[in-house]
């Protein structure tokens, strides 16, 4: 187990990078990610000795994501009693603003574009390393970031997608 240890430690925050930028909430993030560690600890021995230990946690942070979405889905939106609702400040800075906008384009689309974004834009993961991360082809995972990337553009110019698609 410490050879599991030694390999896991320097990925945990590309994990928790991933993990916040999916759930925007740091807490639900640091439970996802530990989910994904013990995931990746109780199936070590299955793992792939040659394959990229990167893509594979992030196939299993992603998996475990899409399984609490689509959960979530099921049983609808829950409130906590207890939770009050507090008067909310905006931004002072405009560069704050800029990364709310930017923040909400980017929930506003397609799980399957919002993951491909992130895991290319933000994690620097190559297509390949993508594409074997969501279980696509590579061919997949370029289209799904050209639509992603003309959407995101769209939301941030216009404030809505457009609803006519280009025929070439």
């Amino acid at each position: 187990m410490a050879d599991a240890e030694a390999l896991l430690e320097p990925l945990i925050p590309a994990l928790r990078r991933y993990a916040y930028a999916l759930l925007r909430d740091h807490d639900a993030a640091d439970d996802l990610v530990q989910d994904t560690l013990e995931r990746a600890l109780s199936r070590w021995a299955l793992r792939r000795r040659d394959g990229d230990l990167r893509a594979w946690l992030f196939t299993i942070q992603r998996n475990l994501y899409v399984s609490a979405l689509r959960q979530g889905q099921r049983r609808g939106a829950s409130v906590e009693l207890d939770d009050a609702t507090m008067p909310a400040t905006g931004a002072q800075q405009e560069s704050g603003l800029e990364v709310q906008d930017i923040l909400s384009a980017l929930d506003r689309l397609p799980e399957e574009q919002k993951s491909m974004l992130l895991l290319v834009g933000v994690e620097d993961l190559s297509y390949d390393d993508a594409a074997k991360v969501m279980g696509v082809p590579i061919g997949t995972v370029m289209s799904r970031l050209a639509r992603g990337r003309q959407k995101l553009r769209a939301l941030l110019e216009t404030g809505r997608t457009t609803l006519l698609r280009r025929v070439k």
